[in-house]
This record gives structure tokens, sequence and C-alpha cells, in this order.
């Protein structure tokens, strides 16, 4: 028991009694573990971290500076003279200096594999500030998705109105532009605060041959030795995420008719308005209803339209009216080669490649073509971007897209909801850098060729009892609680 007073009607004090809360069993045990003869020293303590916390790097002089933190709080009186007595070592666990998540996020993944192995942080329309269709377009969005260590930003070209500079806007809209050598800046300026690992610039450009090279100019002179330039006009492999630090990419396909594309954009939202529940609109399918998608029908029809306008071939007339400097710019070429989606999905063993689908292609083509999409995701680069109809800048389950290899999930970052929230916890992982490694079994090959399937159901790999501590007191037990081949595969559990 201990004395607190509080002041009343400034006057006079009050005196009052706080019971102490029990430590609980769970904490008796492991203090019993990590103790002799009911103190928990130095080494006990620096021997905890390293066992249970599994704060590797973690040295004696750590395990003093908590000792030495706790034993501030004389009040309590609750130290031995040798290190810490039961109830310190409760007052450890639930205090600030022991976070759930490490203070120094620490990158653990290994960064050495090619780009197509990691799931990456990916904005949507990074410029907006708002919804799509009226909100401003500015720097700032940008800056503040680079603070948080988005890795990919998104920016739609199109000719100001005397068609002699570039703007960032979204087209067809009444959003107010901002000038690309603006974002550029921007970009340059916060690409690395937050992690050292490669920025991607998606294009989707409008423009003509001449602004195109004055682009190519643009983006030369503000980024200078940051801007990486491949050797040849393809890749066969991407290169890795470490061979990349500090180094920003440019992805895009060269242009096309826009009004092409306009038009089947415009014939996929069309056939989208009405569908689904509020909820779904806001938050898409759950994972575990694939298994539905499975009998949905998949025709040609379904792919040709609702791409982004980086991604349809262009003919051989646009290819040579282009202006190569800015061809020179592309590091990652993106392109939805012509027909059906099983031809987009073909793996060329000599080139890599992005292709982007919607949210709704992709919802259509799991139940049939799940496999191709993971065979495909293990080399090239699969995006993933919200309907058109999403005009109020919500986003989508993007579990569908990661449970299938996809790389790049494209989100409204300036939006809101649960499924904007799922995105920043998954990306808090590996030190919050932006880049976080697939699991094995998305980038394995069986000795028939096969991939995972992500319809099928598995056994769970592992069964815990999971206990969770609300506070001094409170706990809550998880009795079943299963980890599956979703789970991360350097899940532990930390005792706080």
């Amino acid at each position: 028991m201990s004395k607190q007073t509080y002041r009343v009607c400034f006057c006079f004090r009050r005196r009052f009694h706080v019971a102490a809360s029990e430590a609980p069993d769970a904490v008796k045990s492991m203090f019993d573990q990590y103790s002799e003869n009911g103190t928990m020293t130095v080494d006990h303590l620096h021997r905890f971290l390293i066992e249970v916390q599994k704060e590797d790097k973690a040295s004696k002089e750590d395990a003093q500076a908590i000792i030495d933190s706790l034993r501030e709080l004389k009040h309590l009186n609750i130290f031995q003279r040798r290190g810490l007595n039961l109830e310190a070592f409760f007052k450890y666990l639930f205090g600030d200096i022991n976070p759930p998540l490490s203070p120094t996020p620490v990158v653990h993944h290994d960064m050495t594999a090619p780009v197509s192995h990691y799931f990456i942080y990916t904005g949507h329309n990074s410029y907006l500030t708002g919804n799509q269709l009226n909100s401003d377009c500015s720097d700032v969005p940008i800056i503040r998705a680079l603070q948080k260590g988005v890795r990919v930003i998104e920016l739609d070209i199109w000719p100001n109105s005397k068609k002699d500079n570039v703007d960032v806007l979204h087209g067809g809209t009444m959003t107010a532009p901002v000038e690309l050598i603006k974002c550029l800046r921007s970009i340059k300026e916060y690409a690395f605060v937050a992690s050292e690992y490669p920025v991607v610039i998606t294009l989707e450009d409008h423009l003509t041959p001449d602004l195109q090279a004055k682009v190519a100019e643009m983006v030369t002179q503000t980024l200078g030795e940051i801007l990486f330039t491949p050797g040849s006009e393809c890749l066969k492999e991407f290169p890795s995420p470490e061979s990349l630090k500090r180094r920003i990419i440019i992805s895009t396909k060269p242009p096309k008719e826009y009004l092409e594309a306009k038009e089947e954009k415009e014939k996929e939202n069309d056939s989208q308005r009405g569908k689904g529940s509020a909820d779904e609109e806001a938050w898409g399918k759950e994972v575990p209803n694939l298994k539905s998608l499975n009998n949905s029908a998949c025709d040609k029809d379904d792919f040709d339209g609702g791409v982004d306008n980086d991604e349809e071939d262009s003919d051989d007339k646009s290819q040579h009216n282009e202006a190569p400097e800015y061809r020179k710019l592309i590091a990652i070429h993106a392109g939805k080669p012509k027909g059906g989606l099983k031809e987009c999905l073909k793996v060329d063993p000599d080139k890599v490649r992005r292709l982007s689908l919607s949210e709704q292609q992709l919802e259509n083509a799991v139940g049939t073509y799940g496999n191709d999409i993971v065979r495909f995701t293990q080399r090239n680069l699969l995006r993933i971007y919200p309907k058109g109809i999403r005009v109020d800048s919500s986003n989508y389950n993007p579990l569908i897209g990661w449970s299938h290899g996809a790389q790049m999930v494209a989100f409204n970052m300036q939006g809101h909801g649960r499924s904007l929230w799922l995105m920043h916890g998954m990306f808090r992982a590996n030190g919050g850098c932006g880049y976080v490694k697939k699991p094995n079994f998305l980038l394995q090959t069986g000795p028939h060729n096969e991939v995972f399937d992500p319809k099928v159901k598995l056994p769970a790999k592992k069964t815990l009892k999971v206990t969770v501590y609300m506070g001094e007191g409170w706990y809550y037990d998880f009795p079943h609680t299963h980890f599956d081949a979703y789970s991360p595969p350097d899940f532990y559990a930390r005792v706080c």
C-alpha cells in the first residue's frame, strides 16, 4: 500500500491509499527463473533481456541502465540493494522502458535479394491532399509519405495550360495542379530521411515527346547522381535494395493515346458502380473469401480495361516518336502485353517488368489465375491500385495482393480507415525501412514447378496460448491462437 494526496478546493489536502497490484503467476514464475534469493541482479536481467526479450545486442550496461532508471522512483521503495525484487521487475515489465516495439528500429531482413522478393511501401496518387476529384495537388503529401517511410511515389504528369511545361495533377478532374519540378525537389530532399533504401517514382505519362525531353532534363539535373539508370534497356533481374541504397528509380511506360486508355478506365468504373456493401467499399473482401472468388468468371474483357494509363503497350510508331533521353531514365519498365491476363502473366526469362492491376481486376483474377500471379511475382513486380470509384481516397484489403506476392499494393496515404492502419502496421516491420521480405513460400518453386496456392487451406504450423496483459492485474487469454503460413517467420512472444 502506498499513500498519495490531492488538494481539495485549494484549501486542504486529502490522503488516500493506493493498493499495489500483485504480479500475475506468469510474471512470478519468470522472476523466479531469472533471480536468486528474491533478487534479480544485473547479470540476471542481462540474461533475461537476451533470452526472453530477444534483445541479442543488449549489454550489461543496458541492464544496469534499466535498474538505475527505476531506482529514481524512490517513493516506490521496491529495490533490493543488489538489484530488483519481484515488484520492481513487475513495474519494469509494465513501464515505458519496456515498449512492445524496439525504440531503435533495426533492419534485420536479408536485403541482398532482388527487389521483386520484397513487399514495398507504396503510395497511390501521392500528390493529392484529399479526395480524388477536387482536392489540391501539392508536394506536402509526398513529403509526409516519405517521412513515414513510403518507398513508391506516384506522379501523374501532364502538360501545363500553356503546353510549355509539366504539371502534376489527377487528369480529368478539378484537382489544382502542382509543378513537377517542385515535387522532384521535395522527393530529393526527403527521400531518405526515414530509410536509406531506394525510392521508386512511378510516372503516369500524358506528355508529348518534346515535354518528355524536358522531363528527362529536369529529372537528370534535379536528382543528379542519386538517380539510378540501368546499363541496358531492359533488366534481366532486378537489383537488390541493398545495392540501390540512397538511389531513386524511375518506372513508367512510353506514352500512348490517352483517350483510348481513358475510355477503357471509364468502362471499368461504370461496371463497378453500385457494387458491394459500404464496408466492402472501405475495406474490400477478406482473404478467407478467396474461395468464393474461385468460381467467378474471368473473361478476357475483365482485364483489358481499368489498367493505369502507363500500362498499355504502345505501337512501333509511338516508340519511334518518343524522346530517347526520356526512355534512358526508365529503370523499371511497365507494360501490359496485348491479350488477356494469361498473356500478361507470362514470365520472360530474359527480362523483368512491372504490371499494374486494379483491386477489382485482382479480385476477379485470383480465382482462376492465382498460381500464375504468384509465379509472375517471383521475378516481376505487380502493382495493385484502388479502383476508380474510390473518389473519397478510401482503400481496400491489402491482404489479397500480399498473399499472392504483389509487391506494390498502392494506397491512398491521405485516406483513412482500418485498411490503411494495416498498411502502416505492416511496414513498421524490418526497422520501418519500407521493404519487408516476402515469406519463402511465396518465392519457392516445387520439384514439378508448382508454386504456393493461396486458395489451399494449410494445417497450422504452430498453436500457441497467448496471454495479453492490458495493465496491472488485467489480462486476457487467447487459448487457441494459430500461426500458419501467413504469420511472420520471425514471430516471437515478447513479455510486456
